[in-house]
């Protein structure tokens, strides 16, 4: 048997670690990265309003079965892309490919038990204690991905060597891709923690920053938004982004909901689905925290996030803070990206140099 998945962002690494584990027998195919290659082959096929992470996924799909994987695992919910399990097997079946379809689509999560049978009935035959194991292990590598994103969104607009931080990612996720214990992954994370905290910057006394809120796919795939993060980076911005894999798989669904009404501070008074309510806490918090301006990223069409985005106007407006949305479909244009990006820092460079000037005259 060969697995696949679809792939987001670089969580592909302990996503494969982890079908190692379960499926010590199979052969893990982890589709190529994403490319207009994978968007023009999902969009074919795909419903044409469908949203676009979809359409990325069915892409996957399609390149992953053409090199040669036979059984597909996805996992999602939240929002219609709950539902999407069902469409894209049909859509792939429709086009004449043979393959076992695992989903574990749903609103209500996943159950350990429940995914653990489901698994054993396409092969995987490891105790249920291992799988546990597996799936903590797994988790720990995300938590590890994660703190270390951060890390660089925060510093690598300030690195002194061009692509060292991006040297040293590839470096960490290739060492961390074959651990199979804690022991290992804590070596691997001392290692690496202490590594990227050495790469040399040299940031200003008071840079730029630069929050993005949005939908969970657009804002975490790089490819989906144009590698925005490295766009913002060249033009020496500190970046901020709240959506991670700890967000996305590990965080309580009702506390979630809960903190993230709060953190809203009245702009929204019920929960608007999937990641909009997130979007306007969290563009809120970087509002009181004296951000210099806002991206909000969101797939075309996108319910949740066009329900997020009056309130982020009045934000925005409430706290003199600029607000930049970006809509992104298989017909966005590249170059319309970067130029709004470019004239988006130039706004904020000419603002912030007029608030200092107005300060000082005081």
């Amino acid at each position: 048997m060969t697995i696949t998945v679809p792939r987001i962002r670089d969580f592909c690494v302990p996503i494969e670690a982890l079908l190692h584990m379960l499926f010590p027998d199979a052969k893990v195919l982890i589709p190529p990265k994403n490319s207009k290659k994978t968007l023009e082959l999902g969009a074919r096929h795909s419903p044409e309003f469908v949203c676009v992470p979809f359409k990325y996924n069915l892409g996957n799909m399609i390149e992953a079965l053409e090199a040669g994987a036979d059984a597909i695992i996805v996992v999602g919910g939240g929002c219609r892309y709950g539902y999407y399990g069902e469409v894209q097997e049909q859509i792939l079946r429709d086009l004449g490919y043979n393959f076992t379809f695992v989903s574990f689509y749903g609103k209500e999560g996943l159950k350990l038990r429940q995914a653990y049978k489901t698994l054993q009935t396409v092969g995987c035959k490891v105790s249920y204690p291992y799988y546990l194991y597996a799936l903590l292990l797994a988790s720990r590598m995300f938590k590890l991905m994660d703190k270390n994103d951060a890390f660089i969104r925060e510093n690598v607009g300030f690195e002194t060597r061009a692509n060292s931080f991006e040297a040293l990612k590839k470096e960490f996720y290739a060492e961390l891709l074959p651990v199979r214990s804690f022991t290992s992954l804590r070596r691997t994370a001392r290692k690496y923690n202490r590594a990227f905290k050495a790469l040399p910057v040299n940031p200003p006394v008071k840079p730029l920053h630069v929050g993005i809120v949005g939908e969970l796919y657009t804002v975490m795939e790089p490819f989906a938004n144009f590698f925005m993060e490295k766009a913002l980076a060249k033009y020496n911005i500190r970046v901020s982004r709240f959506t991670d894999a700890d967000y996305l798989l590990f965080k309580d669904k009702r506390r979630k909901e809960k903190r993230n009404l709060k953190e809203a501070g009245g702009y929204v008074k019920y929960y608007i689905g999937a990641d909009g309510t997130h979007s306007v806490a969290k563009c809120r918090s970087l509002a009181l925290e004296g951000c210099d301006g806002v991206i909000h990223v969101k797939p075309f069409g996108c319910m949740p996030e066009n329900s997020a985005m009056p309130a982020l106007i009045n934000i925005g407006a409430d706290h003199n803070m600029p607000v930049l949305f970006f809509s992104f479909d298989a017909q966005t244009s590249e170059q319309g990206v970067k130029t709004r990006l470019e004239a988006f820092y130039d706004m904020l460079v000419m603002r912030k140099e007029k608030l200092t000037t107005e300060t000082n005259s005081l």
